[in-house]
């Protein structure tokens, strides 16, 4: 690829920005539909994110910006508009520029997984699922498998207080779903699904008793790299069937796509 001074810019803000996949899944796409374009990985830590947006806002060929942990909750103040589900969620990890100016955000972490689930053959409906994690992305997937018909989601989370917000957020959303905070493991779960970082960074704790599972459960994980986590590794020796973080992470990428106008991603 050459880049010109025609050429379009996207970017993905976070920190660590290297084990991400985004680069090189945006770029081949670029490739493959002979669009001008490049992305970049740009590394931004946290805390940091209001002094470096002004000025990449700023950046006249700057189509699009993905934005990954942990600047999900920080970019919101910073943006002049909101989607439906981003507004919902409280969270965005995807931000195009509008054509009257200014920025809009939006978050399809959710939308995604539960695409990832679907295109695997794992339907949510009526089913109960066990999620450990509710952090920005945790929010996104308990609303998106709220609303693709859950009867009942447990919620768990290491920091005091916050699977019991969003168990409260998702009451009000959908009362019809059973929400609690009080599920011990996964037992009695037909999915579980893993949306904290942990299997991220080599050394992390497991997080969750694998030994409670059982081969009837599917083991899902947010984390595309390494794309077997020592989660999913230890749920396919017990016979789960398992998704990995990569079907999320393509599906988020396929509805990110087309909320930034990149057509024929999957021609």
């Amino acid at each position: 690829m050459t880049i010109t001074g025609a050429t379009r810019l996207f970017a993905i803000l976070g920190d660590p920005v290297a084990p991400l996949r985004s680069p090189a899944l945006f770029n081949a796409a670029f490739q493959r539909l002979a669009r001008d374009a490049v992305f970049l990985p740009i590394q931004v830590p946290s805390g940091s994110l209001p002094s470096v947006w002004p000025g990449l806002a700023q950046i006249g060929n700057l189509d699009g910006v993905v934005i990954t942990m942990p600047h999900k909750e920080a970019i919101i103040p910073l943006l002049q508009s909101l989607g439906s589900t981003a507004r919902l969620t409280g969270t965005v990890n995807t931000v195009r520029r509008l054509p009257s100016g200014g920025w809009e955000g939006e978050m399809f972490d959710g939308e995604g997984f539960r695409d990832g689930l679907e295109r695997a053959g794992h339907a949510m409906r009526g089913a109960s699922i066990l999620q450990v994690g509710c952090g920005a992305a945790g929010r996104a997937i308990a609303f998106a498998l709220a609303k693709a018909g859950t009867s009942r989601l447990a919620l768990q989370d290491a920091q005091p207080g916050r699977a019991a917000a969003l168990a409260a957020l998702l009451a009000d959303a959908f009362p019809a779903v059973s929400v609690s905070t009080t599920a011990s493991g996964p037992r009695g779960h037909d999915i579980v699904v893993n949306a904290t970082p942990m299997g991220l960074r080599e050394g992390d704790p497991l997080p969750l008793e694998p030994g409670e599972l059982s081969a009837s459960q599917v083991v899902a994980d947010v984390i595309p790299n390494p794309e077997v986590t020592p989660l999913i590794a230890a749920a396919r020796r017990i016979g789960c069937r398992t998704v990995t973080g990569r079907a999320m992470h393509e599906g988020q990428a396929r509805l990110a796509a087309a909320y930034l106008g990149i057509e024929g991603w999957e021609a």
